[in-house]
């Protein structure tokens, strides 16, 4: 099952966007950056977008499967995303080296901080 066009990051504005003003999280197999979207109405839902790049990940086919899993773990576990975000999941080369399993408990354990509202 393919994201919808409503739950991609498209344009290179976007991805911009989240990279200037958003936060990080680094989950060793991949990077998380997020951010909200400006002017978004709570309930819309979240956006997702997967780069992966030939420096880190290596060539066509590794990059290919880097992504294919990242998309995957995320279309599983969309529902621990809190609503308005904008995502960016950068893939790293220790991505192909771990389990599935251990990827996604990964980005699970992730999603479940973001949906905590920061401590002050």
């Amino acid at each position: 099952m393919n994201l919808r066009a409503g739950q991609r990051l498209r344009r290179n504005a976007d991805f911009l966007a989240v990279r200037e003003t958003g936060r990080r999280l680094d989950c060793g197999a991949f990077l998380l950056t997020w951010a909200p979207r400006p002017g978004s109405v709570p309930p819309a839902p979240a956006r997702v977008g997967v780069v992966a790049s030939r420096a880190a990940v290596g060539d066509a086919v590794h990059r290919n499967r880097a992504k294919r899993r990242l998309r995957a773990i995320y279309r599983k576990h969309q529902a621990l995303v809190p609503p308005g975000l904008d995502l960016i999941l950068t893939a790293r080369a220790a991505l192909l080296r771990l389990e599935f399993a251990e990827v996604e408990k990964k980005f699970a354990d992730i999603c479940h901080k973001l949906a905590r509202p920061p401590v002050e």
